[in-house]
């Protein structure tokens, strides 16, 4: 009834009955086309605005006597008196990004050369030209995070040897980690639809002072793309893109639809995806290929015999994306949003356990994600009033509700195990900014965020319908986590070369579950009561030159406390294994150095190197344990070896990056990045999601309405002594060495991508990836990267 009663509220509040300030647009010379993200502010610094993904802002921002300074990375600084602004400005492109924009670092607006974190940005155009298929392929197309993928229909960033719940995802301000977010792989950053993006953010190194428990590694901040206000009476925009993908046959449409006027504005968007079995690459390891699969024929499974080896069976899956957008402006002061996402998939099979095999045959017939339903319904007001508190003042409500369910039936066996989970998360936030002065500037603010959680288990025999209930996946009783914080940061100008930023968070955590089924496992105890607080800090700077050089250091802290899927899960690792709950789990810290130098050249050139340093203590690791004085018990009719995630002493993270761009003539440029991480804990084990060195490099052509693009991706090899020892576990994802142990080797691929703009409403783009059709897994991932990929897309916007 939920799920009804949400569709019928998207499907009427399109609403082109509304009828919202002068707006001003910003376009590029060349090609007349709206510039997003374009940071306009006064000389007094008293107020600033940023232009909406149509390049649109509002005037009456300012007063009639200031004059304006515009920034963007792509065209540079202009200043413009307000007195002699018309209805459009027009900004010349330049070879080199000098300077960019960010909200996420204080939830406020702010150039990325007063943070002193690092940070790597993705913005609409180039979301356009990279043509992600999902949000996760969007993070990876900045070349600087490394993207683990156990399925086709999922995604697992990896930032400095953290992912899962310890990285942070963010969408307009509203964090989507929930009590059930898993230490393993995690792919839930699909449910955001990559096509409504407007831009993105990665901050690296702990983000816990604004952002609270899980920012251990870094912070994916998505912002979405903001209705349009204009001057015009009930305006009209409409978008639209349409994609193909050879590799697993996708076929992706979307519209989003944007009304506006002086005093509202609103967005409706609508996607919608269909992929087929994904085909890997004919050249390279044969460890690979797909070789069989598990097909029922005559009401028996069969092994069957793959025609085509590179085709991998059982892959495909279909999603659908809705996002709704109203935008009210009540007064000079006040701005009132309500936003709606709406995201569900079909079934996503789990493809790594389809090719796990025990005796010689595949050990599964049926292992699938049941749909995967995310919503979001999300209210602010923007408060802009300079007073004794605040200059500006934003809230934040969001609720939203999540259904994951997971099925597995092994190979000619009549019971298909379902385990379902629903999270509810309440949450609210007030942020505050402050400018105290010509050079001292305060943000901070209050957070709660409430977690309910509902966990069923349930088998059914699919030859005679019979039902049967079974152990759910998390107690099935009442499950709640909560956690409360302060925080504030103070961004201080010491002059006009250094610019110092310091900041602290106290969050409180608490946490009930309740068994109210215990005689599956016999625990000995009935419910888990845990409430922990912590405190965080940092304290960074920025140093620039007169000669364009720049030095950012940042030292800071992170926690993650545990959540009920630490706590309290009950489910199998892996095959053998299972892990137990463990009432005594204690929050995990990470303390963070790094420093950045980036020196521009001549306008022709940017050169930025980074080196880093985390000290992870009280990790929370998996390890070996017992139940009732027991080290193994059965587990789904097998002996199963019993663990637990535990507090196990420490580890040591460190690793760095450089990026290089040249301006090699007005149209050409070249530019590359390379990555790398190490870490071990106290024992001296590799550390399960440090990535292998990566690195990218293309060359760029780039004039009038042709984009064209030569790049090229390497992954270093993991050896077998630099698995961690989960990974060594898993032979079937790996190739095997001249030793007969798993290890991921190296690859790399040589891709193209090109872009043509037809007129001011059509724009193509086409590329292929895997050039030399190479066959390759990315390291700790369950199914193997496309091969030759052939992509192809049109969009329009009138």
């Amino acid at each position: 009834m939920k799920r009804k009663i949400t569709l019928l509220f998207l499907s009427i509040i399109i609403i082109p009955l509304l009828s919202i300030s002068q707006e001003i647009r910003i376009v590029d010379k060349e090609t007349n086309q709206g510039i997003e993200f374009v940071f306009i502010f006064n000389l007094s610094q008293t107020q600033s605005t940023i232009t909406n993904h149509l390049g649109f802002f509002n005037l009456s921002h300012f007063n009639s006597t200031d004059t304006l300074i515009l920034q963007h990375p792509s065209y540079g600084k202009a200043i413009y008196p307000v007195a002699s602004i018309g209805k459009k400005i027009t900004l010349k492109k330049q070879a080199i990004d000098l300077e960019q924009v960010v909200v996420t670092a204080n939830k406020w607006e702010q150039n990325i050369k007063d943070v002193p974190n690092k940070i790597a940005t993705i913005r609409a155009k180039e979301i356009s030209f990279k043509n992600p298929q999902t949000s996760a392929d969007l993070i990876e197309a900045t070349g600087k995070v490394f993207v683990q993928k156990s399925q086709l229909g999922g995604g697992s960033p990896m930032i400095r040897g953290f992912s899962a719940n310890s990285v942070l995802l963010v969408v307009d301000g509203v964090r989507m980690n929930n009590c059930i977010f898993r230490s393993g792989n995690l792919q839930n950053i699909i449910n955001l639809d990559a096509n409504i993006v407007s831009n993105s953010e990665v901050i690296f190194g702990p983000g816990s002072i604004i952002y609270g428990s899980d920012a251990l590694g870094g912070v994916m901040d998505f912002h979405i793309k903001e209705p349009a206000f204009s001057n015009k009476p009930d305006h009209l925009n409409v978008s639209a893109m349409t994609r193909y993908s050879s590799a697993n046959k996708e076929k992706t449409g979307h519209i989003d639809i944007n009304y506006s006027a002086k005093k509202w504005a609103a967005i409706t968007s609508i996607s919608y995806s269909d992929y087929s079995d994904l085909q890997m690459g004919d050249n390279g390891n044969n460890n690979y290929t797909r070789n069989n699969y598990v097909d029922r024929i005559n009401g028996i499974d069969s092994i069957v015999e793959n025609s085509d080896k590179n085709i991998q069976k059982n892959s495909g899956y279909k999603q659908i994306n809705l996002m709704q957008k109203v935008k009210y402006k009540a007064s000079d002061h006040l701005t009132l949003d309500y936003g709606i996402h709406y995201s569900n998939t079909g079934n996503i099979p789990r493809y790594d356990r389809l090719i796990q095999s025990k005796n010689d045959k595949l050990k599964y017939a049926e292992w699938y994600y049941g749909p995967q339903l995310w919503i979001m319904n999300n209210f602010s007001a923007s408060i802009t009033d300079v007073s004794d508190l605040f200059d500006d003042l934003k809230i934040t409500l969001a609720i939203q509700n999540n259904e994951e369910s997971r099925h597995d039936r092994k190979y000619r066996n009549s019971w298909l195990r379902s385990r379902t989970e629903k999270v509810n998360a309440y949450s609210t936030n007030f942020d505050f900014n402050k400018q105290l002065s010509s050079k001292a500037e305060l943000f901070y603010g209050a957070e709660a965020v409430i977690n309910t959680l509902s966990s069923t288990g349930i088998s059914k025999n699919i030859e005679n319908n019979e039902t049967k209930t079974v152990a759910s996946r998390y107690p099935d009783g009442d499950n709640r986590y909560q956690t409360y914080a302060l925080y504030s940061v103070l961004k201080y100008s010491i002059n006009n070369k250094l610019v110092i930023q310091t900041g602290a968070r106290y969050s409180f955590i608490d946490i009930h579950s309740e068994f109210d089924n215990n005689t599956f496992y016999n625990f000995p105890y009935n419910e888990i009561n845990q409430s922990t607080g912590a405190f965080t800090g940092s304290i960074g700077g920025v140093y620039h030159t007169n000669s364009n050089w720049e030095f950012h250091s940042n030292l800071s802290s992170g926690f993650r406390a545990p959540n009920i899927d630490d706590i309290a899960k009950v489910f199998d690792s892996e095959p053998g294994n299972i892990i137990v709950p463990n009432e005594n789990l204690n929050p995990e810290y990470a303390y963070n150095i790094d420093f950045t130098i980036k020196k521009t050249i001549c306008n022709k050139a940017v050169i930025e190197g980074t080196v880093f340093y985390t000290y992870l203590d009280n990790a929370m690791v998996r390890r070996n344990f017992t139940l009732n004085g027991q080290d193994s018990i059965m587990y789904d009719d097998e002996l199963s070896k019993v663990e637990a995630i535990v507090n196990a002493g420490n580890a040591t993270i460190y690793g760095g990056s450089i990026f290089a761009e040249f301006k090699i003539a007005s149209c050409l440029k070249t530019k590359g990045n390379i990555t790398f991480t190490k870490g071990e804990d106290n024992d001296g084990f590799p550390i399960r999601h440090v990535a292998p060195t990566f690195a990218n490099i293309a060359l760029i052509y780039e004039k009038k309405n042709i984009k064209m693009e030569i790049n090229s991706i390497f992954n270093d090899e993991i050896s077998y002594d630099n698995l961690s020892l989960s990974e060594r576990d898993k032979e079937y994802m790996y190739a095997v060495d001249d030793n007969g142990n798993p290890y991921s080797p190296s690859w790399w691929t040589l891709n193209f991508k090109s872009s043509y703009q037809i007129n001011k409403n059509f724009y193509i783009t086409a590329g292929i990836e895997n050039i030399f059709d190479v066959r390759y897994r990315q390291y700790s991932s369950g199914i193997v990267a496309p091969g030759r990929n052939f992509i192809f897309s049109i969009r329009t916007n009138f």
